[in-house]
């Protein structure tokens, strides 16, 4: 036998195959990271642009979605995993095969797609997106990844709850450290209820409808769902909650405007507000940080029950355009304009029932925006606390004596919630505000662990809801 007839024949070259649903999550993944967009705001559009095409059905849409939600919420927990199998830093792995690599962990580790599928399907990803020797690379990783489940390599790249319970708790959990110290600050307690806090930040949230009253219902909501897709809301009665996979857009209620998609924590905020008895005159109120408009919706059909007129002001203009979508079509008196709380065009005293949803970190909403917890660093909390303080301050001018303020945000970061309305009422940086406490728990009738008032921390482990914060103030002088 000849050295011609030894020589093996080459492999003929195959072009690597595009897998649609791998390669739109991988899309996804690269706009949060290049651009610092939110997946919920990038995935719709390029799942409608694929079903357009054709490309996708519903089940390809559900899997690309766990894709991208999946390997965002447990980026912290699946970056150890990858650190610990590879020889060289992981901040000199590149943004893009980082990407490819957490989401086959994540397939390998949090899914139930079989092993062999989810590095055959990720390296088949590498070769399409990154080329062929990075394929190699992914292929080695994946490889090493496989050999173990997550609960094994969970034992072996995280410390000991004994030896640093928070950064354990931080590699278990997928939260960044800093994250995890403010939230066991807030909740308080042992470790039971900090780990079921952190791990309801990593369950995929309910979508919550809400009934705007006066324009649309929980029942009709209900019957238009079904028995089997929709079911009451737990604390809400204005809510409605949806089964899983569920397209809230296909609602007519919804398409009118009549209805809307609303965190029954969010709700509750805005009905304890419109609850809230105030003695006098009830017929003005505002909104002074309305975008994008779930809240000031629900308000002016609220206010417009009981004859009152909404002014809703918005300082960025494209946000004060989404409160205008959200509210248009309201039977009630309202009006939507574009301004500053903090330098307000009205004057003082001049609303009976004032809410200030103020900006804040989004530590609340890390359910639905997975990303947050990536970006948000410490002294972010430093930059928002002058706003909010302002807002508060220019909130309770803008009240009558007598009237309701409430302070709320998406966060349950002390230094967002109590120690601000602490901060405001006794002078600190300024003026003592002339306002006192009003106990916002028996405004949210039914609702469980709401802890020792006056003011109300909800939470997604104990509530199912986002864990937003309201403080309500009445103004005395």
């Amino acid at each position: 036998m000849n050295d011609q007839q030894r020589r093996r024949p080459a492999k003929p070259h195959r072009r690597p195959q595009k897998d649609p649903v791998r390669f739109l999550a991988f899309e996804a993944l690269r706009a949060v990271d290049e651009r610092d967009a939110y997946a919920n705001l990038v995935l719709p559009p390029l799942l409608k642009k694929a079903r357009a095409k054709g490309d996708f059905d519903a089940r390809d849409a559900a899997l690309a979605t766990e894709l991208v939600y999946g390997t965002l919420r447990r980026q912290g927990t699946y970056d150890a995993i990858v650190a610990a199998c590879i020889d060289r830093p992981l901040r000199e792995v590149d943004p893009p095969v980082l990407d490819v690599l957490n989401m086959g962990v994540h397939q390998l580790l949090g899914t139930r797609i079989p092993t062999h599928a989810a590095v055959s399907a990720s390296v088949e990803l590498a070769r399409v997106v990154l080329g062929e020797g990075r394929a190699k690379f992914v292929n080695a990783v994946l490889r090493k990844v496989a050999a173990d489940d997550l609960d094994g390599w969970v034992a072996r790249v995280a410390p000991s709850y004994d030896e640093d319970a928070e950064d354990h708790l931080a590699v278990v959990h997928s939260h960044p450290r800093w994250i995890v110290s403010a939230l066991w600050d807030a909740l308080g307690g042992g470790r039971a209820g900090i780990e079921d806090l952190l791990e309801a930040d990593n369950e995929r949230p309910e979508v919550t409808l809400v009934a705007r009253p006066g324009r649309s219902t929980t029942e009709e909501l209900l019957t238009a769902l079904g028995d089997e897709n929709g079911l009451p809301g737990r604390w809400s009665p204005h809510a409605v909650r949806m089964a899983e996979g569920g397209e809230p857009g296909a609602l007519t209620a919804v398409q009118e405007g009549r209805a809307g998609v609303q965190d029954e924590g969010s709700q509750l905020v805005a009905a304890a507000l419109a609850d809230a008895p105030v003695d006098g005159s009830d017929a003005r109120w505002l909104d002074g940080c309305a975008g994008p408009g779930g809240k000031a919706a629900l308000l002016a059909a609220l206010a417009a029950g009981r004859g009152a007129a909404l002014l809703a002001a918005e300082k960025q203009p494209h946000r004060a355009r989404l409160v205008e979508r959200a509210l248009a079509g309201n039977p009630g008196p309202y009006q939507v304009i574009t301004a500053d709380g903090t330098r307000p065009p009205w004057q003082p005293g001049t609303f009976d029932r004032v809410l200030m949803d103020v900006p804040c970190s989004g530590l609340g909403a890390l359910r639905r925006r997975p990303e947050s917890r990536w970006r948000r660093r410490p002294e972010d909390l430093e930059s928002f606390a002058p706003l909010q303080r302002g807002l508060l301050r220019e909130a309770l001018k803008a009240v009558r004596v007598g009237g309701i303020v409430g302070y709320a945000t998406c966060s349950p970061h002390l230094a967002e919630t109590r120690v601000v309305v602490e901060d405001v009422l006794k002078g600190r940086g300024g003026e003592p505000a002339a306002a006192e406490w009003v106990d916002a728990r028996p405004l949210m009738p039914g609702v469980p662990a709401l802890g020792d008032g006056p003011d109300v921390q909800l939470w997604p482990h104990l509530h199912g809801t986002d864990a937003m914060y309201l403080a309500l103030l009445r103004r005395t002088a």
